[in-house]
């Protein structure tokens, strides 16, 4: 596995191979190992699923449990574009937006540190993520901002209107959840 760094401190590409033939291909997506030897500690808790159709956009999701939200993201089924934006109050690279384009057949994941906002727009028919995390699902721990800030201005890059849940159209800005202090402060 290959770990390529990106603009946002603790996010990380991950390249796995993918070997393909007239069957179709195989990926291994996600080795503990690999990332250990990276010097990446990630133990996953919870596994999930989620499926979406075209111009859906998901997000921008984050958790503020105290134990913090790590997560490894890939894409198993049709195209997507994965958006990250570092939303921890005293990080360097607070603000910042990396966008990724994810296929099964490519061979990418994403590591998510803990305390950044995480979503996707989807670019095929259908797709499917898969999420590892490193803690449950806390409802009560979970909280959006809007897709669609115009402080963060993310390029979803989906080619028709685009499709979000009410929750997330009417979630707050950044600047809103950072007045009201309901921002992850950013630990190394």
């Amino acid at each position: 596995m290959d770990f390529i760094e990106s603009e946002i401190e603790g996010l990380l590409i991950l390249k796995s191979p993918v070997w393909q033939d007239d069957r179709g291909f195989f990926r291994e997506w996600f080795k503990a190992d690999d990332l250990e030897r990276g010097g990446v500690s990630f133990q996953t808790r919870q596994s999930n699923l989620s499926q979406s159709r075209r111009n859906v956009v998901r997000g921008l999701h984050y958790s503020i449990a105290p134990q913090g939200q790590a997560k490894v993201v890939t894409c198993v089924a049709g195209t997507l574009n994965d958006v990250i934006v570092d939303i921890r109050v005293g990080s360097p690279s607070y603000g910042r937006v990396v966008v990724v384009p994810l296929s099964a057949e490519e061979g990418l994941s994403v590591l998510l540190p803990e305390g950044v906002a995480h979503g996707f727009g989807v670019t095929s028919e259908h797709a499917v993520l898969s999420y590892l995390l490193s803690s449950p699902f806390n409802a009560t721990m979970e909280l959006e901002i809007n897709p669609f800030d115009d402080e963060l201005n993310v390029v979803w890059g989906v080619d028709g209107a685009p499709i979000v849940s009410e929750k997330d159209g009417a979630a707050p800005s950044l600047a809103t959840r950072r007045a009201a202090n309901e921002l992850p402060v950013f630990r190394r």
